[in-house]
């Protein structure tokens, strides 16, 4: 393990810049898109704590994770059943774009209250955004939004 650790050590700082420029091109891309009613990211413009999280990660970037809603749940199932590119799993921070739906998954097991409280409502996807050419991941996902309406 350790040696595999320290192979993926060597390259992670190039593979951060990259997620992270990755996941501002595609929270502005989910952010202009008709069919999507909100984007969390920290990284774009309009959020709430983006002076924050511009100054605790000294402007290098926000992550790799964005979460954005869509309709309803039936549009989020739709949606993840069209995407080709983007892997439907749990994972985060993989090198791969990954997609979850949060309510149907890892919170189905808590109540109504407790969803509502953390925010995990069924219009919800979670994005982990990888290092794929941003271009690709944008048009990955804008085809699933075109066929889901």
């Amino acid at each position: 393990h350790s040696y595999l650790t320290l192979i993926g050590i060597d390259t992670l700082a190039l593979r951060m810049e990259r997620l992270c420029a990755n996941a501002l091109a595609v929270a502005r891309f989910l952010k202009s898109r008709p069919e999507v009613a909100w984007v969390n990211y920290p990284g774009i413009e309009d959020h709430p704590c983006q002076a924050v999280a511009a100054a605790q990660f000294g402007g290098k970037g926000c992550g790799g994770l964005l979460t954005f809603g869509l309709k309803d749940q039936a549009a989020c199932f739709a949606f993840i059943n069209r995407l080709k590119l983007v892997i439907h799993l749990a994972n985060l921070g993989d090198c791969r774009t990954l997609i979850i739906h949060p309510f149907s998954t890892q919170y189905v097991s808590f109540d109504d209250a407790v969803r509502q409280r953390l925010r995990i409502g069924p219009e919800m996807l979670r994005l982990s955004v990888g290092i794929e050419d941003a271009d690709d991941i944008c048009a990955d996902l804008g085809q699933a939004l075109e066929q889901t309406g």
